[in-house]
Order: C-alpha cells, then sequence, then structure tokens
C-alpha cells in the first residue's frame, strides 16, 4: 500500500496487518488486501464506532468479528481499519473528529456514509475489497457516491456477531470492491457458497410503479432490464407488479404511517412512504435500546447535525413499536409470498 497516498484520501482510522491463517494459492482469496469499518471487533483493538469517546471508554476487543475471520481464512490480508460515520448514525459520510475521507471520484463532495472510510479505500485503490456495514444504505449509498461496486445481502444472510449493532432489524454485512470478478469471490466466502454456477431464476419481478418514478427514461431503464432478462432467460419469467398497491393490501398495519400528504404527492407511493417511516421509528427505537444508557452516561461530543439526531433517537416514545413489529411481520409475509420462497422442511 502507498502510505502517502492513503493518508492523503483519509480512509483509515488505524493500519495493521492481519495475514491470512494459512497460504495455499488455491485459496478464493489469496493475494488481494482488504479493510474493515471500524465497527467489526478485531482482537486486540478497540472497536471505535466513529467516536473518540466511544473508543476511550471501551475496552479492547478480545475476539474477531466471524465475517473479518471469514475472508482471512478465505487467503485475504487485513490491512487496517476504516473511517466511519459517528456511531453509524448518518450516509454522508461525514466525520468531524477524524476528518471526512475525500471522495476518489469528485474531491469536493461527501463519500456517502457510513461506511466512508471503507469505500474510499476501495475507491483509491488503497486495498482490494472492503467489509461494511448496511442499515439503511450505509455500503449501497457510499459506493454509488465513491463509483465502486457495493453489495447488501439479505439480512442475517452474513454474520454480525462482533458487530457493533445500529438496529438488528436491519443492520447487515456488506462489502464493495471494484471489480465484479472480487466482488463475487468475496461474497462466495462470506456466504459461504460453493463455486458452482449461477442458479436460473424462476422469476425475476419488475415493480412499475417504483421505476417509473425515475427521472431517467424508460428506455435507458426499465426497457433495458426486460430486454435482457428475454435474452438471457426468455420473457416468460417476467412479473410486472405495481408494489405500492401490493404492500397496501397485504400489509394493512401500514395505515398507521399513512398520512394525506403522502396519499396526495405525485413522486410518492404513499404505502412505500409509509413503510419508511415505520422502518426510521423502529430502527431509531432500536438504536435507543442499545446504545441509551451510554449516551446518556457519557455525553459524548458528536458531531452538527449527528447529535441532534442521535439525541432525538434517544428520546423515541415506544407507544408505536407493537405497531412497527406487526408491519415487520407483515410485510416478511408478504414478500414471501410474492417472492414464491421456496423452504426445504
Amino acid at each position: 500500500m502507498d502510505m502517502e497516498k492513503s493518508f492523503e484520501f483519509g480512509a483509515f482510522m488505524e493500519k495493521f496487518i492481519l495475514q491470512p491463517s494459512s497460504y495455499p494459492q488455491q485459496l478464493p482469496l489469496s493475494g488481494l488486501t482488504f479493510a474493515v469499518k471500524d465497527i467489526f471487533d478485531v482482537d486486540g483493538y478497540v472497536t471505535g464506532f466513529g467516536n473518540p469517546d466511544w473508543k476511550r471508554t471501551h475496552s479492547t476487543a478480545i475476539s474477531t468479528a466471524p465475517a473479518v475471520l471469514d475472508v482471512l481464512k478465505g487467503g485475504a490480508t487485513c490491512v487496517g481499519k476504516t473511517v466511519m460515520d459517528e456511531m453509524a448514525y448518518s450516509i454522508n459520510g461525514e466525520n468531524i473528529h477524524y476528518g471526512t475521507p475525500k471522495n476518489p471520484c469528485a474531491s469536493n463532495r461527501v463519500p456517502g456514509g457510513s461506511s466512508s472510510g471503507s469505500a474510499v479505500a476501495v475507491g483509491s485503490r488503497l486495498v482490494d475489497f472492503s467489509l461494511g456495514t448496511d442499515t439503511g444504505g450505509s455500503v449501497r449509498v457510499p459506493a454509488s457516491y465513491c463509483g465502486i461496486l457495493g453489495f447488501r445481502p439479505s439480512h442475517d444472510a452474513v454474520s454480525t456477531s462482533g458487530v457493533i449493532p445500529m438496529a438488528q432489524s436491519f443492520d447487515t454485512v456488506g462489502w464493495f470492491a471494484r471489480d465484479p470478478v472480487v466482488l463475487n469471490q468475496v461474497g462466495r466466502v462470506l456466504l459461504h457458497l460453493p463455486n458452482v454456477d449461477p442458479v436460473r431464476p424462476s422469476q425475476i419481478i419488475i415493480p412499475e410503479d417504483c421505476l417509473s418514478l425515475s427521472s431517467i427514461a424508460s428506455d435507458r431503464t426499465t426497457q433495458v432490464l426486460v430486454k435482457s432478462v428475454k435474452k438471457l432467460f426468455g420473457g416468460q419469467i417476467l412479473k410486472h407488479v405495481i408494489l405500492g398497491e401490493y404492500v397496501k393490501e397485504k400489509v394493512p398495519s401500514l395505515q398507521h404511517f399513512m398520512s394525506k400528504g403522502n396519499e396526495d404527492h405525485v413522486y410518492n407511493i404513499p404505502s412505500l412512504a409509509a413503510l419508511s417511516s415505520a422502518m426510521r421509528l423502529l430502527q431509531r427505537y432500536e438504536f435507543k435500546k442499545n446504545h441509551a444508557e451510554w449516551v446518556t452516561t457519557v455525553n459524548p461530543n458528536l458531531g452538527p447535525g449527528l447529535s441532534e439526531r442521535i439525541w432525538d433517537a434517544i428520546r423515541t416514545p415506544e407507544d408505536s413499536i407493537d405497531v412497527c413489529h406487526s408491519v415487520q411481520t407483515e410485510l416478511r409475509a408478504a414478500l414471501t409470498a410474492l417472492l414464491e420462497v421456496l423452504t426445504l422442511s
């Protein structure tokens, strides 16, 4: 790694080398380097969670997160921990304490967060891939801002053990790479997938109402997707749905979050806007359960904007949480039915 270049981009919290546990050439990630967001435990280091007061008041980790161990066992070398938004509670990528990592695609723009340093480390070619977390976009947003690939798998697909929780109903381990081949290789290691040919999809769903919100003409979005699917698999697997109407019908508890303003907005899908409101409320509640005691006891120094957001979460009332859980249960059942998910008994 070019040390001068790494400091120039401000991606890293601290540098160290963790070598793979064995060196056979046939390991899938042999020869690749990676970095981890400072939310993952690494044995012998304090997990800083993006805030110096957190780091000051917490002990050294005595074990390493399974996700980190998996890629080490896969043959990759870890070169350090990366900067993140404080307590993972932002998608801007800014950090008043450690500096904002420089977006390698647009130096005058934010890199996106909260996995900002992980995205910048990949985008600036300091590492081959990196690990981040995604609760409400914290892998997908910085990947898009930094012009790289970012993947958020299904919830619980990758172990979050040894990862500081933000909101457990949504916290997901994800990863970044510049090369789609590397992205695939890392994913197979983290998801414990055999190296086999992809399974032919039984259906591909086109959410017409969601895609219609795009300002980009459909001949550059929807039609490109449809033509590609027909060419690869045939048109018979395409299924066109109005997702907003489907969710409204199948998730009746969302009525508690529907507002007249949402219904009248031409650039909105009312049921999905209501779903977003329920998600944000549950996220705040879970963050409060996880961290209210520490925040109120330590009264940490938090950056502007973020301080208000965190304290708002700490003050979140709990009277609508049961409805949030009902929405969660109904939505899971609705999406399972829509996707016709098959389970082995």
